[in-house]
């Protein structure tokens, strides 16, 4: 990290703070979170509307939208402290405000959950790989041949790609990356919408009822419903990756007020996106919805349109999967850099020179460790590759502490709100709702992935 940023001086392009320049616009920025939010968890919606039914599944996807704008509206205000300090990771930022012992606990549930979303997108790239081999075969076979086809092989494809592109050095380097990857997110939500919509069209009817698909008892129709929160809970919030967005921005204008406008207009561009992909996805199949609505074969023809779409996820993903490892990649060697400042391993960077490549710096410690990371994502979505029930665990288990309690806080702390004042009790009864919300869906979500598993 020490020669690294001296490489950077010496290109004469850092901050006043001596950081890497910040060059990020509004659209970059808008860019970024897009390729942050629309991912996975778009193609569960649909799943998740059938669950819910007809009113509450376009109320749930309206609701976690408004609860997003809200935590990134208070968290991008914490970016710069009063005294104009700069806060370059959501880590910092609760550092800064509220002490280091919940910054273990933010450390630890932050980590945990950028790394349980580059296991889902494991899961998810090599479901989509899968379905482009199931879509020719069954344009070849007929629809009702048995296309079966493993996906590990696949997952171990795509872990290979991620150990080379995680030796991208830092978010600064990755805009490009993230135009391409918000590029592929539209155009594979458009399809699903478009497919739905179609179907629709081909059925002469709405399918579906108020209250969702039925289920055998009551107590299975709650953990359905709870597991669809979570997928929900999953598919929107990008709180934790926040603030190293806000922190590839020029200034001026002021960071926060790009942020929020990003975030506003991302955010609306989203929730447009998934009510189409949800509602439509609802309509066409009724109780037949199936959980991932481009791999699930709910859609043969066009096949190669299918193709199209599940090619788009999967090159989505693979920035995606950058998104949201830079972060943890950034915290483990600075903390490395800390506590070894003298070793080679850790510190020391190395040019080299490839056949018909640039030559390139490598360093041993990034080398080895974003090696390690990215096949331990992949061993564990071998073991658990069920799609909508570790969605439904990871939005459930992060939702509230990370997208709602700690900007909370430091919202509080910031601004100096005293307790039992009027925005005190609205936003202490904000938080309240929000952690019984996780609560019911990471109930759901566990019952749905022990049931998968063991079942």
């Amino acid at each position: 990290m020490a020669v690294q940023h001296s490489l950077e001086l010496d290109n004469g392009s850092c901050d006043d703070d001596g950081h890497p320049a910040r060059t990020g616009t509004l659209w970059s920025c808008v860019a970024h979170i897009i390729t942050a939010v629309i991912g996975s968890g778009v193609l569960s919606l649909a799943w998740s509307t059938s669950q819910l039914g007809w009113l509450a599944g376009p109320i749930a996807l309206l609701i976690f939208a408004i609860i997003t704008y809200l935590s990134a509206f208070l968290l991008s205000d914490c970016y710069r402290t009063n005294d104009g300090t700069r806060n370059k990771s959501y880590m910092d930022a609760v550092r800064m405000y509220l002490g280091r012992k919940r910054t273990w606990m933010c450390a630890l549930l932050q980590n945990l959950s950028l790394y349980g979303t580059d296991i889902a997108y494991v899961i998810t790239t090599s479901t989509s790989m899968r379905a482009i081999q199931k879509s020719n075969c069954y344009h070849r076979e007929g629809h009702k041949a048995a296309c079966s086809y493993g996906d590990t092989s696949y997952m171990l494809l795509f872990g290979g790609v991620q150990v080379v592109m995680s030796q991208i050095p830092d978010f600064h380097n990755m805009e490009w990356l993230s135009v391409v990857a918000a590029i592929m997110s539209f155009t594979y939500s458009f399809i699903g919408f478009g497919l739905g919509f179609a179907q629709v069209i081909e059925n002469g009817r709405i399918q579906g009822s108020i209250t969702g698909v039925p289920a055998d008892s009551v107590a299975d129709k709650l953990w359905l419903a709870f597991q669809a929160l979570g997928d929900i809970a999953f598919a929107y919030p990008y709180s934790i990756i926040l603030l190293e967005i806000q922190d590839t921005l020029k200034s001026p204008p002021p960071e926060n007020k790009t942020m929020k406008t990003a975030s506003m207009i991302a955010i609306f561009v989203t929730t447009f996106f998934y009510l189409c992909c949800g509602c439509f996805g609802y309509a066409a199949f009724g109780n037949n919805t199936p959980g991932n609505l481009l791999t699930g074969f709910g859609f043969y023809e066009p096949y190669w349109l299918i193709d199209l779409a599940n090619a788009c996820i999967v090159l989505h993903l693979v920035g995606g999967y950058q998104i949201f490892s830079q972060p943890v990649f950034a915290f483990v060697e600075r903390w490395f850099t800390n506590k070894f400042p003298s070793s080679g391993f850790v510190n020391n960077f190395y040019t080299i020179k490839l056949p018909l490549l640039p030559s390139f710096q490598m360093n041993p410690l990034k080398i080895c460790f974003r090696t390690a990371y990215v096949a331990s994502t992949t061993v564990i979505a071998m073991i658990f590759p069920y799609f909508n029930q570790v969605l439904g665990v990871l939005g459930a288990l992060n939702f509230w502490p990370l997208a709602i309690y700690f900007p909370v806080e430091m919202y509080f702390v910031q601004n100096k709100i005293q307790p039992w004042t009027r925005k005190w009790v609205v936003l202490r009864s904000f938080s309240f709702f929000c952690l019984l919300v996780s609560i019911v869906g990471l109930i759901g979500s566990i019952e749905g992935l022990i049931s998968a598993k063991f079942g």
